[in-house]
Parts: structure tokens; C-alpha cells; sequence
């Protein structure tokens, strides 16, 4: 059996949970003796793939440089079709929503991550694109792949599809690096909570602030350390400014894998404040790092927290400061988080993924 990756993602994303999950799935199945593998990315400009089986990879890395994107998209797309026509594939796993395929006769599989686009399109200067391209390549594929039971729920609910050609298969996550690298050698001794990621639009980070700045306890026992999602923007700096919040009790931290560990690890909590996720991948890297997790209580995020999770509202500034509050307080209930988180993380793995997904493969290429 032969399946084939497209290009689409590649082409867009140097780094990015996509590409990361779509390398991973491929890496796995590729161990399975009978089936061959290939991402066919004419022109890509991921990093992840560089990271691989180079037996998998069917393409060159070119670097982006500014407003090369749509080139490299448009070329990588057009030499796409051809190669796969030449591979003869027994299947086609679409890794993002084009509203047409160059490589026809086949089945086609599409990921469908999240109906973020839908539910909140003011967070996306593109989101009426993605979200009419996305309409035509689910209703063209042969089946869709959903990583999470409520995005399927919010597909079908959106879409008019038979529930018959939609399946939920959970993402795995990736096992942080431990190096010996300490969380004080990143952000200083002081107590914090930790905040990763994106903080724009439903992601909620201003929801967080609020709740943050709204607790004199928190303010005068903890900082808050947000890592990734770029520098604090003047928006943000304003924010705190008019709620009395100073820059060293918020602060900014980059890296790579290597320092997202260690600030888990020395972190009282991990706190996600998002209003909408398609799966959330890290709950279960805090959960993995015995990093106590309190999150929304919507969308996918309790399916993948469990009872590992202390949870709140977060269209409520009290229901998020109580809630962190309630954690911090008690070492007893972040010893549980803890341990509840343990076992929680263990029923996500990539090779799980990879073998719920080829069963798939497997029932449309019969």
C-alpha cells in the first residue's frame, strides 16, 4: 500500500503544529511493514522535515524569503500532481484544505483540525478564505479525519456530511527534551504560572490578564511567564498598564523545546485560558512534565484533559481567578493535578494516531 502526503502544509509552515503532526503520523506508519510512505513537497520550506527519514521526503527545502510564500506555494502545488501521478498512490492524505486536487483517480483523506475559522473569524485576516476553501475540500474528499469527537461535532453540525465518512483520531505529543537546563536559569527563582503559545483572539490571553491582575494574592505570591507567541504587543503592554500590572510581573520568554521543558517543570501551573481548541497539545506536555494544568472548560480541552484539569469558565474573569487561586492554595490539590495528570497523558501517542488513522487508510484503499 502506498500513501502519499501532499505538499500544501510544507509549503506554508517552517514550524507549526500541523506539519508537526503530519511528520509524525508519516514516521510511524512508515514502520509498518507493507506500506510505503512518501510527503511529496516539490518545495517546502518546513524545518521538521529536515528531522526525518530522508526516505520519506520528496522535495527540496528552499528558504523563504519575504513575499516568496505564494511563489513557493504555486510551485510546490504544481509540480505536486505530476510527481504523485508518476508514484501511482493507493492514497492521498490532503495535510490542508485546497479546493481542488492535481492528483485525481484515488482516494483522498483531509485533516480537518479545528472550525476555529467559523466559530471565530475576527481572529483571522484570512479566515473567510480558508474557511470557503475548506468547504469544498471536505466535500470533495472520500473521508475526514478529525482530531478531536467536538470537531467532528462541529463539522457535521456545520457541514451537511454523513456521519459515516467523518472519524475522530486523537493526536499524540512530543516528549519534551530534559537537558539539564533549569527553569531558574530562564526566568529567575520567583514563583510563576505559565502561559504557551498563541495569546491572540480566542486564545483569551487578555481573559488571563484580567483574572491575573484581579487577585492581589496573585499579584504579590506570583509572576506570570508567557513563552512563545512572540514579544508582549503594545496592545498587550497597555492592557497591563491600565490594570496596574508592572513588566516584570508579566514576562515574555522564547527558546526552543529544550527551555519550554524546563519552565513546565518549574512552573506552580500551567494555565489555559483559550475559548475554543481543536485538540491542545500543551496540556498534555505540562501534564508529562508533572506541571499541574487548569484550563477552559470548552471545547476539546476537557476531552483531552480528563479529570486532570481544574477547570473554569473563560468568558468569566472570577471563574479563572478562582480557579487559580483554588490550585495555588492548596498543595494537595496540585499533588493530585499532578498525578492524575500522569496516567491522564498516557492515552496520547503518536503511534496510537498512526494506527487509528491506517485503519482508515485501509478500509478506503480496499
Amino acid at each position: 500500500m502506498k500513501i502519499i502526503y501532499d505538499s500544501q502544509i510544507f509549503a506554508q509552515q517552517e514550524f507549526g503544529g500541523i506539519s508537526r503532526y503530519i511528520c509524525a503520523l508519516a514516521s510511524q506508519i512508515s514502520h509498518v511493514p507493507g506500506v510505503d510512505v512518501k510527503i511529496v513537497a516539490p518545495f517546502h520550506v518546513n524545518q521538521y522535515l529536515k528531522d526525518i527519514d530522508s526516505d520519506i521526503v520528496t522535495g527540496a527545502y528552499v528558504r523563504r524569503l519575504p513575499k516568496t510564500g505564494r511563489v513557493i506555494k504555486s510551485l510546490s502545488a504544481a509540480f505536486f500532481g505530476p510527481i504523485a501521478g508518476l508514484m501511482r498512490p493507493d492514497l492521498v492524505h490532503e495535510t490542508y484544505y485546497e479546493q481542488h486536487t492535481s492528483c485525481r483517480k484515488v482516494p483522498h483523506v483531509l485533516t480537518v483540525y479545528d472550525m476555529i475559522h467559523e466559530k471565530f473569524p475576527e481572529s483571522f485576516w484570512d479566515g473567510d478564505a480558508v474557511t470557503r476553501s475548506k468547504k469544498y475540500a471536505v466535500k470533495r474528499v472520500e473521508h475526514v479525519l478529525c482530531i478531536s469527537g467536538n470537531t467532528q461535532r462541529d463539522l457535521l453540525e456545520m457541514y451537511d456530511l454523513p456521519e459515516d465518512r467523518v472519524t475522530v483520531t486523537y493526536l499524540g505529543y512530543d516528549a519534551l527534551p530534559q537537558t539539564g537546563v533549569q527553569a531558574r536559569d530562564v526566568v529567575g527563582v520567583a514563583p510563576y504560572i505559565l502561559h504557551v503559545g498563541g495569546r491572540h483572539g480566542y486564545k483569551n490571553f487578555d481573559g488571563l490578564l484580567r483574572a491575573f491582575a484581579a487577585s492581589s494574592w496573585l499579584k504579590a505570591n506570583f509572576r506570570m511567564v508567557c513563552f512563545g507567541g512572540g514579544e508582549l504587543s503594545r496592545l498587550e503592554l497597555d492592557l497591563m498598564s491600565g490594570l496596574g500590572q508592572s513588566a516584570t510581573q508579566v514576562i515574555h520568554v522564547g527558546g526552543g523545546d529544550d527551555r519550554l521543558a524546563a519552565l513546565y517543570k518549574g512552573a506552580a501551573a500551567f494555565v489555559y485560558p483559550s475559548k475554543y481548541e481543536g485538540f491542545g497539545i500543551p496540556p498534555l506536555e505540562a501534564m508529562s512534565l508533572d506541571c499541574p494544568v487548569i484550563c477552559s472548560n470548552t471545547s476539546s480541552i476537557p476531552e483531552v484533559v480528563g479529570d486532570a484539569g481544574e477547570y473554569f469558565d473563560p468568558y468569566d474573569v472570577d471563574s479563572i481567578m478562582s480557579s487559580i487561586e483554588r490550585v495555588l492554595q492548596s498543595s494537595v490539590r496540585r499533588a493530585e493535578l499532578v498525578l492524575l495528570g500522569r496516567e491522564r497523558c498516557k492515552r496520547f501517542s503518536w503511534k496510537r494516531c498512526a494506527q487509528e488513522t491506517l485503519a482508515v487508510y485501509r478500509r478506503l484503499a480496499a
